[in-house]
């Protein structure tokens, strides 16, 4: 059983897989390009594990025995053993090849290198490799520790040995996996809340319903924990009015067009809880 894993990038999704994986007991090297950056996902994870304490779902012991199994480090180059190396950097596509190619230099040959993203197409990461069937996608969801679901996206070359090691590594650290077997821009979880974000988005621009109202519609009517445009605010109207241009530049399918209301908050920097203002106040 694979019990190495690195994870590049320390930012809020990085430190929770990191998080969770040395909870299931893995030994997992974090790390970010600068000190700073691994301070603030180290303590944010400690301080994570605290509130396990306090909730009893872990011991102090346990939280202690975890966060000891975590590593940091500004060298790519410490992450050469790991038997599965888990990318969570900026989506952006020129970052995220850049990294896997410096990855396809280091790791063994045996290593899995999966990607973190939520919408860029696995095919176009894994291109950059000279192992194009060794990459895999691991979409894990925001927060880590609390989320069940595991996307994983085999990209045009995938292994099917290779979705079979990711699949046992998301198992082992507690999720629930679903499988996208044709590598289409967005996935399935992506493609879904981008489609209905859209569309509540256009609902609101042109006065058809207020923020509150169409919520309320989809947690009401559809049994949905949360709202489309609540679910903007919290996760960033920024990150979705990316994410949904990444769709509709790969798809051209209109339904995912951004609409100009998105692009004028974030123009505006009112892209939701982090700036205080979205479709709601903060």
């Amino acid at each position: 059983m694979a019990k190495k894993l690195a994870v590049i990038g320390a930012g809020l999704m990085g430190s929770g897989i990191a998080q969770v994986s040395a909870q299931a007991g893995y030994d997992v090297i974090l790390r970010d390009v600068t000190d700073e950056a691994l301070a603030r996902g180290k303590g944010g994870i400690a301080a994570s594990y605290e509130k396990f304490v306090a909730k009893g779902k872990l011991t102090a012991e346990q939280a202690e025995a975890a966060l000891g199994r975590i590593t940091t480090t500004t060298d790519l180059d410490a992450v050469a053993d790991a038997d599965i190396v888990v990318e969570a950097v900026f989506e952006k596509i020129e970052v995220k090849q850049e990294i896997f190619r410096a990855l396809d230099k280091l790791v063994r040959d045996d290593a899995v290198l999966a990607s973190n993203t939520s919408a860029i197409p696995i095919t176009k990461i894994a291109a950059v490799t000279e192992r194009p069937e060794r990459v895999v996608g691991t979409h894990f969801f925001s927060p880590v520790p609390l989320m069940q679901l595991c996307e994983l996206v085999r990209g045009y070359k995938t292994s099917d040995e290779t979705l079979a090691t990711a699949r046992a590594f998301a198992e082992e650290i507690g999720k629930t996996c679903v499988v996208v077997n044709r590598d289409v821009a967005g996935f399935v979880t992506t493609r879904l809340i981008s489609a209905l974000v859209v569309e509540a988005v256009k609902l609101y621009e042109s006065g058809v319903a207020s923020a509150e109202d169409i919520d309320v519609a989809c947690k009401l009517g559809f049994g949905h924990a949360m709202g489309p445009l609540a679910t903007t605010d919290l996760t960033g109207v920024d990150i979705l009015l990316h994410a949904t241009g990444n769709i509709y530049t790969e798809s051209q399918d209109e339904k995912f067009a951004p609409p100009e209301l998105m692009r004028r908050m974030v123009d505006a920097g009112d892209i939701g809880r982090k700036s205080g203002q979205g479709f709601y106040r903060y």
